[in-house]
């Protein structure tokens, strides 16, 4: 019965870190004048729209997954370059501050399961937020990075896009991406703490 509970636990954790990390692309990119992911409905918080059961399951079982990513058109944008590094931005800065409220509930509960689902919850946004900040294709870390790369190093830009993903699964199975995470990680808890 307990790891049920944990289970059940773990799944409201993760749908509401990756519903609302993919609302924050959506709503960054509907008001920068894009309305790409509102037409096809994801400017919304209902984790039915944005979490991908497989992705779900791959992110229970080993701890790496992923949701529907967000359909967003830059060319929407005023800025291209600018547009993109807010929009990248603005999932992980919704996962601080949904890891910030969490926190907010957790101290403020008295009901042991009400305190667990927060302070879980907090716990998988603080690791989205660092996590996809990593500066690794398809990651938004990459999408901040990227946009300040000089064009005369596009044809590396385009080669390390193309290896993106495997280099992203050889640094998660070789545990080398924690030299990256770690201190991202600690800046994002840093800026939590201040709120609370």
């Amino acid at each position: 019965m307990n790891f049920l509970s944990n289970i059940l636990v773990y799944l409201v954790a993760i749908a509401i870190a990756l519903s609302v990390h993919e609302f924050g692309h959506a709503l960054a990119a509907y008001l920068l004048g894009d309305n790409t992911a509102k037409a096809y409905g994801r400017l919304t918080l209902n984790p039915a729209r944005h979490v991908d059961p497989v992705g779900l399951l791959t992110l229970l079982i080993f701890r790496i997954g992923w949701a529907k990513p967000v359909p967003v058109n830059p060319n929407n944008f005023k800025s291209y370059k600018w547009g993109n590094v807010i929009v990248s931005l603005a999932g992980a800065v919704g996962n601080i501050i949904a890891a910030i409220v969490a926190l907010i509930i957790a101290k403020n509960s008295h009901m042991y399961a009400i305190y667990t689902i927060a302070s879980t919850t907090a716990a998988f946004n603080i690791g989205f937020a660092a996590f996809n900040l990593l500066p690794i294709p398809p990651l938004d870390g990459w999408g901040v990075v990227s946009a300040f790369i000089p064009l005369k190093w596009s044809e590396f830009v385009y080669k390390y896009e193309s290896y993106g993903q495997l280099i992203l699964l050889l640094l998660i199975f070789t545990k080398t991406y924690m030299i990256i995470y770690a201190p991202i990680y600690g800046v994002i808890v840093n800026i939590v703490g201040i709120f609370l």
